[in-house]
């Protein structure tokens, strides 16, 4: 079953940490997004392979946007 991680706030892409491809473990860091000059990590839920990045560095997301998708 797939997991969607979705932004939480708004903010800028920081960093992309992650690569499309990638096994992850529950807790691995996918993106660091830069709110209000604080970095904040989006850690995966669940293991798998980060099969889709929709983000990229300098993107601004909103609250819900896509950031990745892990299988």
């Amino acid at each position: 079953m797939a997991e969607e991680i979705h932004a939480e706030i708004v903010a800028n892409v920081l960093k992309v940490v992650g690569q499309e491809g990638q096994t992850v473990d529950e807790g691995d860091t996918v993106v660091i997004l830069e709110s209000m000059k604080m970095e904040i990590p989006v850690l995966t839920e669940s293991s798998g392979t980060l099969t889709k990045i929709a983000v990229k560095e300098g993107d601004v997301v909103q609250e819900h946007d896509l950031i990745a998708v892990v299988e």
